[in-house]
């Protein structure tokens, strides 16, 4: 089994580690804003998993891009000159598509951006937002985020997703056609799956034709504020341990073509906000634990 790590990616093609920038564009979500429903996905806090995201608005792009900077100075070498704007929080397509191009293009054409990262859902990328992303493309590399979470049509009921996986597998080979790179987010232990359910999700993503570029893989969070959150206090459900958490990952990995990009194994949620597991906090823990199970499976 080998894996190919964002960071390795990013060194392979960039010369060096790049660090992402959380930011936020000023769209909401069809399920937020009455379209689809209210609240968003029951695992969605109030934030639209974004709670660190700086926003940005067209007449303060240098401004909120440098905030953005400060957010992680302490992690970032001295002199790092190169950065992903990552627009996460919410869904970053749903909006008015001219106000968009415009915002996305001024942040992308910077020097300091190498990348242009946007979140969204398969279910708000219709013509004139595809041409809008391939249009940037042109530019510079567009990745889209799309939030699958599971390929289980009866959990996506359960979690309020609002799409069915049709609409993600007519979405993904249409960015696919057009040239985009396309990153799937996924959650591991939503309420109701098994181990089996979850492998599925992974043997489905990697059996897609043409081949999926990264993918993002995290424990479910369950955080306050969220209608998850009062779910579990109403009728709590059994979570993972830390070991088998990993033990699963490692499965995944073995699952996935060589290829895709592993954008992320793990995920932690605001300390302030979360109810459960408590050990994603630990993150570094986590990662030790992951990266010597993966030695193991590569021997």
């Amino acid at each position: 089994m080998k894996i190919l790590t964002l960071s390795d990616f990013l060194k392979q093609k960039y010369g060096q580690k790049i660090y992402k920038l959380s930011l936020e564009s000023g769209c909401t979500c069809p399920n937020r804003d009455g379209t689809l429903g209210y609240g968003g996905c029951t695992f969605c806090t109030a934030g639209g998993s974004g709670e660190f995201a700086e926003q940005v608005t067209l007449d303060n792009i240098d401004k909120q891009i440098e905030a953005a900077k400060q957010r992680i100075i302490k992690k970032v070498p001295s002199g790092q000159k190169k950065f992903i704007a990552y627009f996460q929080s919410y869904t970053n397509t749903y909006g008015d598509t001219g106000r968009l191009y415009e915002l996305y293009e001024k942040v992308i054409c910077r020097d300091d951006i190498m990348i242009l990262s946007i979140g969204t859902r398969p279910d708000c990328i219709d013509e004139d937002v595809l041409e809008m992303l391939v249009r940037l493309n042109r530019i510079k590399p567009v990745w889209v985020e799309l939030g699958l979470q599971t390929i289980h049509d009866s959990t996506a009921e359960r979690i309020h997703r609002g799409y069915p996986t049709s609409v993600f597998e007519e979405c993904y080979h249409r960015l696919k056609a057009a040239g985009l790179t396309v990153i799937v987010h996924v959650i591991l232990a939503l309420p109701g799956e098994n181990y089996k359910d979850m492998l599925e999700t992974v043997r489905y993503l990697s059996s897609l034709n043409p081949e999926l570029d990264g993918i993002k893989i995290q424990m479910l969070n369950i955080l306050e504020g969220s209608q998850m959150a009062a779910d579990y206090r109403r009728e709590p459900f059994t979570q993972m341990t830390m070991e088998e958490y990993t033990d699963l990952v490692v499965e995944c990995l073995r699952i996935l073509p060589e290829k895709t990009v592993i954008h992320r194994m793990t995920g932690d949620g605001p300390r302030k906000l979360l109810i459960s597991p408590k050990w994603v906090t630990d993150k570094k823990r986590v990662m030790n634990m992951l990266r010597k199970k993966i030695q193991l499976a590569e021997r």
